[in-house]
């Protein structure tokens, strides 16, 4: 059945709203699988300035507009209606999206690959809930720790292997994109996105970076103020993602003792607990090297 562009932005919104209900934040994407919303900022005439993430309060941010809100999803989609797919934000609560892309047109068998690898590091890839690309290769859901952050990339694992995690996307199965339509594997739809097996997330963690000691410690000043608002602007499922960011950011700077209350303050302001709050800046500072 050929779809007019209106019926695929309808339907694509159907299964954006219906991935939301499930606890998964989504954007809307265009044909060719970017965000469809135009960054708001493209004509600023400082483009190397502070990079907003969606603190200005207008569309146009990627990754940083998701939300599972069904009011805002709308009017995202209503700004975009050119949109005939959706986007389901990586590295957000509830699940901590994982996904573990199999690609196929690299020429490299990456089912085989991600096999050798969990023989060789004695894990078994659980069932999850399985997406099929248009091109034939498949998107692996899996989930991870709330305090820990696993990052993009793109054949480090193994060739044609790509990893999607904070500040990244999955294409949403029910997406129609320029090369065909992105669908759940059978059997696979009605399951919950399965936890990553401990030794595979120890592969998709980056080792610590080595402290770097600052003979003279900068004040908080600036820098530390902006992490502090950076917090403060965060989304209902950006908080515990910000935090962990700006609280790496604050110690990889040196002033990650004298953000932590700060921090912390500004997190409560957000919703999180203070021991979510904690617990999330003791990760950050583990994570770069130093002691919490």
């Amino acid at each position: 059945m050929a779809y007019t562009d209106r019926q695929a932005t309808t339907l694509a919104l159907a299964h954006a709203l219906s991935a939301a209900e499930r606890g998964l934040s989504v954007i809307p994407l265009s044909r060719t699988k970017l965000p469809a919303l135009r960054s708001p900022h493209r004509d600023d005439p400082d483009p190397a300035g502070p990079r907003c993430h969606g603190e200005c309060g207008r569309f146009g941010h990627g990754v940083y507009d998701a939300s599972t809100d069904p009011v805002r999803i709308r009017e995202m989609f209503a700004a975009a209606p050119w949109a005939t797919g959706y986007g389901i934000a990586c590295g957000l609560p509830p699940y901590q999206l994982i996904g573990v892309d199999l690609d196929t047109k690299s020429g490299t068998n990456s089912s085989t690959a991600l096999r050798e690898l969990a023989l060789r590091h004695l894990f078994t890839i659980p069932e999850t809930v399985v997406v099929r690309t248009p091109s034939g290769g498949r998107h692996l859901w899996l989930t991870g720790p709330p305090d820990v952050v696993v990052p993009n990339s793109a054949g480090r694992l193994a060739p044609g292997i790509d990893i999607r995690g904070a500040g990244g996307y999955l294409v949403g199965p029910g997406s129609r994109t320029d090369h065909g339509v992105y669908t759940t594997a059978p059997g696979t739809a009605h399951l919950t996105p399965a936890p990553c097996p401990p030794s595979l997330l120890r592969l998709l963690v980056p080792p610590p970076r080595p402290p770097h000691p600052h003979p003279n410690p900068p004040d908080a000043g600036d820098h530390g103020r902006g992490l502090v608002q950076f917090v403060l602007s965060a989304h209902e499922g950006q908080r515990n993602t910000r935090l962990f960011w700006a609280a790496c950011r604050a110690y990889e700077n040196g002033i990650g003792p004298a953000l932590a209350d700060p921090l912390t303050e500004a997190a409560l302001g957000t919703g999180l607990s203070e021991r979510e709050a904690r617990a999330t800046i003791a990760s950050a500072a583990r994570m770069t090297g130093h002691r919490p």
